[in-house]
């Protein structure tokens, strides 16, 4: 075991500050504050509204969007992207606007060529539209490749609107290059605004914080979704190299990877090394952390939502239960559970890239 680790190396010494003054008044910084709506513009006339959010859990404002976003969020992947899931997949997402949440987040990507997610998610979106803020993503870098994706998005989503679209998943500053070529993707982000396919626009990214801050400052993206968990300060950091940076822009931020697909809990049981997927690396161990513990790591950071996919409804309401009782760790807290991830931060980081 490696020897504790000092709370203030996570972040910056402001943040570390702000987000200790944030915890003893219990809510976070710059704008995510629960109970501060003065600070926030108010929101479009076309903004969704889900009636049971505010009785269900903690909200924050989304950066300068103007909407007031659950603390927990649903992600479209687990059993709202597999083949075949209907059965499965609509009743998650119905039940998760049943319960609160107010953001549903998807991709062209999820799924595979079927598009499975954006199917299944299409069916509720169909009837209840106005109650989820509703994002996707093009994985395609240029212009015309991401507004081909985002034509198909909106008509598998059953909408003629998307709230947030996104980049999916930068990886290389080559990537960056490309997007903002006369013909890249930023181009077709621009022009659906425009046109009002979209209302917002957002970046992605679990790989390089690099490549994600330097997409950040070449334009104003109104949202970034980045992976984080208590495994993060270990390595390649975005908590410490990127997310001041988008809280000082003012960006609405929404934590992902929280469980790392499992392998940061303490309860997962590693499969057979063969059946594992090539792209997540080996794992040899169960995690160390409880789904307690690794989801108020990551919401007691500057974070406006986290999003987190789901195989049943018991893994949703669980999560509901844990934003609904959530309070703000303290800087030490937060650097004794990172501590604890530390013996399986490589399978709960898989998603970066480790030398070998």
């Amino acid at each position: 075991m490696s020897e504790k680790p000092d709370p203030n190396a996570f972040l910056p010494r402001r943040d570390v500050l702000k987000l200790g003054a944030a915890a003893a008044a219990g809510f976070l910084t710059r704008g995510l504050a629960a109970d501060a709506p003065q600070q926030a513009a108010k929101p479009s006339s076309s903004a969704p509204e889900n009636p049971r959010t505010a009785g269900a859990m903690p909200m924050r404002n989304f950066g300068r969007t103007g909407f007031r976003v659950g603390i927990f969020s649903l992600g479209g992947q687990a059993a709202v992207e597999q083949p075949d899931n209907e059965a499965v997949a609509v009743p998650i997402v119905e039940k998760a606007l049943d319960l609160g949440v107010n953001y549903i987040d998807t991709s062209a990507r999820y799924g595979g060529e079927a598009r499975w997610s954006e199917k299944y998610i299409g069916q509720v979106m169909k009837r209840r539209r106005s109650e989820a803020f509703l994002a996707t993503k093009t994985h395609d870098r240029s212009r015309d490749g991401s507004m081909k994706l985002l034509e198909t998005s909106l008509k598998l989503l059953e909408t003629d609107h998307v709230d947030l679209w996104q980049i999916h998943n930068l990886t290389s500053k080559e990537q960056v290059e490309r997007m903002f070529a006369p013909d890249g993707a930023v181009k077709a982000m621009q022009e659906a605004r425009e046109q009002k396919l979209v209302r917002f626009l957002g970046v992605t990214g679990h790989a390089d914080p690099d490549c994600l801050l330097e997409a950040i400052r070449r334009f104003p993206f109104d949202t970034i979704l980045m992976a984080l968990n208590a495994a993060d300060p270990h390595h390649r950091s975005f908590q410490k190299a990127l997310l001041p940076t988008a809280v000082e822009k003012e960006m609405g931020i929404v934590g992902m990877k929280i469980p790392a697909r499992g392998r940061i809990l303490s309860s997962w049981t590693p499969p057979p090394a063969g059946s594992q997927p090539s792209w997540t690396g080996t794992a040899t161990s169960s995690g160390t952390l409880t789904m307690p513990e690794a989801m108020r790591y990551v919401l007691s950071l500057p974070v406006s939502t986290v999003i987190v996919g789901v195989d049943s409804i018991a893994q949703l309401e669980e999560n509901l239960r844990i934003a609904r009782s959530f309070t703000p760790l303290s800087a030490a807290q937060l650097a004794d559970l990172s501590t604890k991830a530390e013996p399986v931060k490589k399978q709960a980081l898989f998603f970066r890239p480790w030398e070998t």
